[in-house]
């Protein structure tokens, strides 16, 4: 089973996997069933900066310290060269513009970062977004580089004329670490720019907003690790000398491999600061449903599937926002019989991702009254949540048959556990919440083992309970996404 044991009684090799998500940074030391070492896991916390022209950015020089910080936290005292690789993930998609030395010239934009939506309107006119889309697996968006690239070189042409690689927050990282240069296959694929078919950068996409295939990376597949990094990293860690750099890849691949969900049956949702559903297929989709992203994360694999921007984010929200409500109360509303009078609520508080891909989109909330309670504005934004989830699930259902269990794991299943209830009356597709602590951090760690050591299986993810929907619900759930639907149309889509 997936869980910690003593570094005494750990099987090499020994993995170290760094996670950088929307509100932490988080370092662990995993053995080779991928099992996390006791008392090996160091986490420093972090916000984006965020304003109402759309701003989410984060200082890419404070989360390269933070990690500086967590690997000495966790590998200080063990001896030179007793591990064997180095695996990061990081949310996604991420932009630093850095000069010919590799110093930012910009913070670190974040896939929540919307301030390039007149851009995208203006890509979207000049290009066939039906084409880059199924060109792409990704559709043109304020979270991807496309439009975020013209907003730079139209709002900060004296940053582009400085500006020698666009990189992601990993590659950032890595490179002021360890001197290290290279982009993982599913980075490049998530941040909207790689095109499926010839498995490198779109020559359409790059000239449509003025940049060339030399300021971004060579790409690196996942069975590629680097071995040469700089003579700095052993002297400043030596239990890292030798060790393997695997180029970093996207939270939503890692979480995937985190939670078992390596094959076209197991769908992996995710609910954290953001959220999604995910599944791994062989290949690449000859046709992709206009709601959902496939991006190659190797020669041999995509993972297709759709994002929300706002899951956690909302739960935030509704916190700092609304009158206390204690967790019980919350969880009581969450799990009660639905009620017709819940307000409607799209909960786009950074702008939608999947299905409508609206960037500039913002949270809506219909059907509030004088009698409506602090719990009613909960359930509906929880349920607006759910129907999100829907919608992309509807999509997936239809581009993977093979589909047959969904899997969920991140904080905010644990912290408001009904949520997850909803989500499954939402899909009317059963539900398992994984007992496993960290799995974006995990599948990363995962990832590197498969490459280090081929073959041998990483220990098994605990079983849990399923939660069934209930068909006497399912009526009900119809109907609020057809009302769901019609303010969309409304007010979103208008």
């Amino acid at each position: 089973m997936a869980r910690s044991v003593r570094l005494a009684d750990a099987v090499d090799p020994l993995v170290l996997a760094i996670d950088i998500g929307s509100g932490s940074t988080r370092c662990c030391l995993y053995d080779g069933y991928g099992r996390p070492i006791k008392k090996r896991t160091v986490k420093v916390d972090h916000v984006f900066t965020e304003a109402a022209d759309g701003s989410a950015e984060i200082d890419p020089d404070q989360v390269a310290d933070e990690v500086a910080a967590v690997i000495t936290g966790v590998v200080s005292d063990l001896e030179p060269g007793a591990i064997a690789g180095v695996a990061m993930d990081t949310f996604a998609s991420s932009l630093v513009c850095v000069d010919a030395d590799g110093i930012a010239l910009t913070p670190c934009f974040t896939y929540a970062d919307s301030r390039s939506a007149a851009h995208l309107a203006v890509l979207r006119e000049r290009l066939d977004e039906a084409a880059v889309h199924q060109r792409i697996g990704a559709r043109l968006h304020t979270s991807y580089h496309p439009p975020r690239l013209l907003w730079l070189r139209e709002t900060r042409p004296d940053v582009v004329a400085n500006t020698a690689k666009y990189v992601s927050l990993g590659e950032y990282v890595y490179a002021r670490l360890a001197g290290i240069e290279g982009a993982a296959t599913s980075t490049m694929a998530w941040a909207g720019i790689l095109n499926r078919r010839t498995m490198d950068l779109d020559e359409e996409l790059l000239a449509a907003v003025g940049v060339a295939r030399e300021q971004f990376a060579p790409i690196v597949d996942p069975d590629q690790p680097i071995a040469d990094v700089s003579p700095e990293v052993a002297e400043r860690w030596p239990a890292l000398a030798g060790a393997a750099w695997f180029p970093a890849v996207p939270d939503g691949y890692a979480s995937n491999l985190g939670v078992g969900a390596d094959d076209p049956s197991i769908a992996a949702l995710s609910a954290a600061t953001s959220g999604a559903i995910r599944v791994v297929v062989p290949g690449t989709p000859d046709v992709l449903p206009p709601g959902l992203w496939a991006y190659p994360v190797s020669r041999t694999q995509s993972i297709v599937g759709g994002a929300l921007n706002d899951v956690g984010r909302v739960i935030a929200w509704l916190q700092t926002t609304l009158a206390p409500v204690a967790p019980e109360e919350i969880d009581d509303a969450l799990t009660a019989a639905p009620r017709a009078e819940t307000p409607v609520v799209l909960p786009f508080f950074t702008g939608e991702r999947a299905t409508g891909w609206a960037g500039g989109a913002r949270a809506v909330f219909t059907g509030v009254s004088s009698s409506t309670t602090t719990l009613d504005i909960w359930r509906g934004a929880a349920e607006g949540v759910a129907i999100s989830y829907a919608r992309v699930f509807d999509q997936l259902a239809l581009a993977d048959p093979q589909l047959g269990r969904v899997v969920a794991s991140g904080g905010v299943t644990g912290d408001v556990p009904g949520l997850m209830q909803l989500v499954a009356q939402a899909i009317g597709f059963p539900v398992q919440v994984v007992d496993v602590k960290r799995v974006t951090m995990r599948g990363t760690a995962v990832l590197a083992l498969s490459v280090l050591q081929p073959g041998r299986a990483p220990a098994v993810v605990p079983p849990t309970a399923v939660i069934e929907p209930d068909p006497e619900q399912r009526p009900y759930y119809a109907d609020l996404l057809a009302r769901f639907t019609a303010v969309y149309d409304g007010v979103i889509a208008r």
